[in-house]
């Protein structure tokens, strides 16, 4: 009994009590998150070791032969399935696309727009994965209301010898050559496509407006003022040895410590980033390549980027897309080899129109 009034009462309150300031830390910004590329647990390691294998010069052309032979084969060609028609809120696959420079525009305004030139290498599709056996990982704050399909995509196809016997086996069902680059786009089931299908750059229109998908150029480690963008010090009056330094981070007192957001030195580059709204100017249908508006593009040349349907709501196109994708053998007239947008300049077009007097 004693214990107990003694426990209730307030002189053993103020005793017991642990002389501690609680100090709540401010977070400055949320802590910048990395976007990862997932790979699905089905995809094997790709290339292998590689030996001398004192293979000859005949031999060796006789694969060659072979290889060929094997993946250019009429009977690996599917019958194509019937296609629905567009409606709105439908998702269709995208495209993989190698960068492989910048090249100037001019529009019939006379205004000269800088572009991106993306080529679409052999673009065919591998592997469908219905709704009901796709998974993607997604957060627990996600609700899932339209469950959406995959479409395994494949670019750059490449000798079979290069890689391993797993990761070949992916392409058996669809027939097609080992692909050295793998995407999975998510559709809808109206937009599954059969294995084996050849994607075009005409899958877009010129005047479409797409999403860009890309990894950074890796610059390595870099400091405040080339990683954030910071000023920097002053370069005279006693400014000794911090020109380029970052200056107070501001942690001094309670806190002690560096806030989580902090802007420091530290690795620059080599993430994925996504770009949206921009706007295709031309498409060359005979060497498949993509004029982009713009030249800010992530990563260096001759590497790859994704290519989607915008997902913004005001700049997506009112006029329906090829559905699933552009087919030249269901389309009945042919598309011509350069295609431009209405407000683009063709290079064939004369530039200085004479009018006889009246």
């Amino acid at each position: 009994m004693l214990i107990k009034i003694f426990s209730t009462s307030l002189v053993s309150r103020t005793l017991l009590k642990n002389n501690l300031d609680i100090v709540k830390v401010p977070v400055r910004e949320k802590q910048i998150q990395i976007p990862k590329k997932r790979h699905p647990s089905w995809l094997p390691k790709q290339n292998r070791v590689l030996h001398n294998e004192y293979i000859t010069t005949e031999n060796n052309e006789f694969v060659k032969e072979f290889i060929q032979s094997k993946y250019d084969s009429p009977l690996n060609i599917k019958p194509i399935e019937p296609i629905t028609n567009w409606k709105k809120g439908l998702r269709r696959t995208g495209l993989i696309a190698k960068k492989i420079g910048i090249y100037p525009i001019w529009l019939q305004n006379g205004k000269k727009v800088n572009s991106t030139l993306l080529q679409i290498i052999d673009n065919q599709v591998i592997k469908y994965i219905a709704p009901e056996d796709f998974f993607p990982v997604k957060s627990k704050r996600t609700i899932v209301k339209n469950r959406l399909g995959s479409l395994v995509i494949g670019a750059e196809s490449s000798d079979p010898q290069l890689f391993r016997k797993e990761y070949c086996k992916l392409f058996e069902n669809s027939g097609v050559m080992p692909k050295r680059i793998i995407m999975r786009f998510m559709i809808s089931p109206e937009a599954a496509l059969q294995p084996g299908t050849p994607l075009y750059a005409s899958h877009f229109k010129p005047g479409e407006i797409i999403d860009i998908r890309a990894k950074t150029i890796d610059r390595g480690f870099q400091g405040v003022m080339k990683r954030w963008g910071f000023k920097g010090m002053p370069a005279s009056h006693g400014v000794t040895k911090t020109h380029r330094r970052p200056g107070n981070i501001g942690s001094g007192g309670k806190m002690a410590r560096v806030m989580p957001g902090t802007k420091l030195p530290g690795h620059m580059g080599n993430r994925w980033r996504t770009i949206r709204g921009y706007r295709i100017l031309r498409v060359n249908t005979k060497y498949n390549v993509i004029w982009v508006m713009g030249h800010n593009i992530p990563g260096e040349t001759n590497t790859f980027c994704y290519l989607y349907d915008t997902v913004l709501p005001t700049r997506k196109s009112k006029t329906p897309p090829y559905f699933p994708t552009y087919l030249p053998d269901l389309n009945k007239k042919p598309i011509p080899e350069d295609l431009y947008a209405d407000d683009v300049h063709p290079f064939k077009a004369p530039t200085i129109q004479f009018s006889e007097e009246s």
